[in-house]
């Protein structure tokens, strides 16, 4: 069997960099401009990806605190943003990102359902368990709910969410105007389902559609978040700055799925990567260059914040000295780790560290030039890009 690079497109309005609103090409308003992302979508499939990928949010992130910075304060939901987009594609996958811990089973499977017949079988669901106090504050919560807590929540949601799929076989409905028969009442089933989180009765009130399951999409690296993905993900996006790490975690999410009883092959891992592309090296390097040098400090001072969990104050830190103990967070474990991880692994400063991480949030970034192969956007480095091999069905579809 041939072996293929799978590419996925992860393209906020935007831009990734926290600051990228500001370079003079790129629109101030990207991130709710319709027609811009018409054209990264139609770029993307011209360029071959497989798949549009969009993360999401349930807070406003003031300063930096995601991709895109200032520019993603306020912008599209991304079921209701790829819906729009689906006619303006013919092959590309979109991926959207809804949440098990603020969203209904019932709710979610509805959404995509209706993305999927809209997008002619080409949706996929990226599965977030939202992380922040932000965001439950704006679902009738003090406090965010542990960890744990919502990585249950989440494996529960994802199980409702692939029985209501289930509600309409293939053949449910007959459509029959010579008889009036529009459907088959035995082909249409009830979910019945009743456990700790979740009381669903079904069936769900959108026809199966064109993938009947849509392609699941996961991306924890801590320990819930890896048993999460194992038991549920059919591609896991993932962040590592080390080879060893990510050959350790591919092999740790197959094991973890053949303990479960599914193929170890139906798991594709999707390692992100920034790059930087140029000419030659030195224009690759310029090109990171001015976007760095466009970081506002306390841009990067709330992006550390935001990706070590939230509790991290760095009021009156010195940014040219280190970053300080991370405190437990039951926010996003495992970026916290890696955050610190590149922080000790490079010695660097608070700056540097968010310099370092401005343009991909802790995923590898590169520079390079169309003659030669990428390296590392840093000087001294220790480490090698990642290259577990990044994959995706095209256009998203089962089979």
């Amino acid at each position: 069997m041939t072996r293929k690079i799978r590419l996925g497109a992860f393209l906020p309005g935007g831009g990734q960099h926290i600051d990228a609103w500001r370079h003079p090409d790129s629109p101030a308003d990207g991130a709710t401009s319709f027609d811009f992302h018409v054209r990264l979508a139609q770029g993307a499939e011209r360029g071959l990806f497989d798949a549009y990928f969009l993360a999401d949010g349930l807070a406003v992130a003031f300063g930096g605190g995601v991709e895109g910075g200032n520019a993603k304060v306020a912008g599209f939901e991304p079921v209701t943003l790829f819906s729009a987009l689906a006619p303006f594609t013919k092959h590309l996958g979109v991926i959207a990102t809804a949440s098990t811990t603020y969203e209904e089973p019932y709710n979610t499977a509805r959404k995509f359902a209706s993305l999927d017949l809209i997008s002619g079988g080409r949706a996929g669901w990226n599965v977030v368990t939202t992380a922040t106090e932000a965001a439950a504050q704006n679902f009738n919560l003090d406090a965010q709910h542990p960890h744990a807590w919502r990585y249950r929540r989440a494996g529960e949601h994802v199980d409702v969410v692939k029985k209501l799929w289930d509600s309409f076989e293939d053949d449910a409905f007959l459509r029959d105007k010579d008889t009036g028969r529009f459907f088959d009442p035995d082909k249409v089933h009830d979910t019945g389902h009743r456990s700790d989180h979740f009381r669903v009765k079904g069936p769900l009130n959108v026809p199966r559609s064109a993938q009947g399951h849509l392609v699941i999409v996961q991306a924890g690296q801590s320990e819930d978040g890896r048993g999460l993905g194992a038991a549920t993900a059919e591609v896991i996006f993932t962040a590592h700055q080390r080879l060893d790490t990510a050959q350790d975690f591919y092999r740790d999410i197959k094991a973890r799925a053949r303990g479960l009883g599914r193929d170890p092959a139906h798991i594709l891992m999707m390692p992100g990567v920034s790059p930087f592309v140029g000419r030659t090296e030195s224009e690759a390097r310029e090109k990171y260059d001015r976007l760095t040098g466009l970081i506002l400090e306390e841009d990067g001072i709330a992006l550390i914040r935001g990706l070590t969990g939230g509790t991290l104050d760095l009021t009156g830190a010195d940014l040219d000295g280190p970053l300080p103990p991370l405190e437990e967070t039951e926010g996003m474990k495992s970026r916290q780790a890696l955050i610190r991880q590149i922080a000790d692994d490079n010695a660097f400063t608070i700056r540097q560290l968010y310099q370092r991480i401005a343009s991909a949030r802790g995923h590898f970034t590169v520079s390079a030039a169309l003659d030669r192969s990428p390296t590392p956007c840093r000087s001294g480095s220790r480490t090698r890009a990642p290259t577990v091999s990044t994959s995706c069905r095209r256009g998203c579809r089962r089979g």
